[in-house]
């Protein structure tokens, strides 16, 4: 059983929980494409079988959320989570939120939060945070296409954010609050693309298990090389088959073509095979998801 699955991740389970659950559904290995916060719901792309070896290519650019802002206080998570750590002094207007959230939107410079899953010597930030460690991380980078607001709540907004990866939003909605000079956290975060996957198509947990039971997931299932499309594919003509089975470096003959320096989609006979990636004189495979004997 290989391919992917569009799967829904619920509120209250980790992505490592939904993971492990597919592993028992289906006795294969599997992996997840971009890890969202326990109390986070929304898309996540599950590799099932060979498919796990792809991770590492999946496309991380753009990813959009639905996401609810509350000014009832700062939290030290910045989430609804989180211990308050500054009380909040009211809703600010709608125009004035407009406003300041164009301030946001562009390459900006974000502070990861101190409870989050990137690591430090291998050990996840948010476990030395809640050992009581104090735990600074360093300003980056990250991409916000654009923020729209959807509607207002009693004490906060609703808005739709389209952003690179690596964006949090929890650490958009502090930021919103500080630059409003109104305290704020993330109350509710619904992730409805990643990796070019739409919660529209989405599966949930049920609904893979009982495929699992019947034996018709992998009928549900996209084809390993679905989410690749940003690689340029390569064909390898049929005279380098079992070379290119193999995993032997190709040289430009067995692509009819000069194949220039990059990381490619490999194909023999129509079928997907494997990623590469052309150095200077042959494109040396860099992961292989057929059998060599595989008909």
């Amino acid at each position: 059983m290989n391919g992917i699955i569009n799967m829904i991740k619920p509120p209250g389970m980790s992505s490592g929980a939904l993971v492990n659950a597919v592993k028992r559904w289906t006795g294969e290995r599997v992996g997840h494409g971009g890890t969202l916060d326990p109390e986070a719901a929304g898309v996540l792309p599950i590799l099932v079988g060979r498919a796990t070896r792809l991770l590492d290519y999946l496309p991380s650019d753009r990813k959009e959320y639905i996401a609810e802002i509350a000014f009832t206080g700062a939290t030290d998570t910045q989430d609804a989570q989180g211990r308050l750590i500054l009380q909040g002094n009211g809703k600010p207007d709608r125009a004035a939120f407009e406003k300041t959230i164009g301030q946001f939107t562009g390459e900006i410079l974000q502070r990861p939060p101190a409870y989050s899953a990137l690591k430090k010597n291998g050990v996840p930030l948010y476990r030395l945070a809640r050992m009581g460690n104090e735990v600074v991380t360093e300003c980056r980078k990250t991409f916000i296409g654009a923020i729209e607001v959807l509607s207002e709540t009693e004490d906060g907004f609703r808005f739709r954010v389209d952003c690179g990866g690596g964006t949090y939003i929890r650490t958009l909605c502090h930021d919103l609050g500080v630059a409003l000079d109104h305290p704020a956290h993330m109350r509710f975060l619904l992730r409805t693309r990643a990796c070019g996957l739409e919660i529209k198509d989405s599966l949930i947990p049920e609904e893979v298990a009982d495929a699992a039971g019947k034996g018709t997931l992998e009928e549900r299932m996209l084809p390993m090389d679905s989410l690749l499309a940003h690689f340029e594919r390569l064909d390898a003509s049929e005279s380098f088959h079992k070379q290119a089975r193999n995993g032997v470096s190709l040289p430009d003959e067995a692509f009819g073509r000069k194949v220039e320096p990059g990381v490619y989609r490999i194909y023999e006979a129509g079928r997907f095979l494997g990623m590469g990636e052309r150095g200077p004189k042959h494109t040396a495979f860099k992961v292989i998801v057929r059998d060599p004997l595989e008909p």
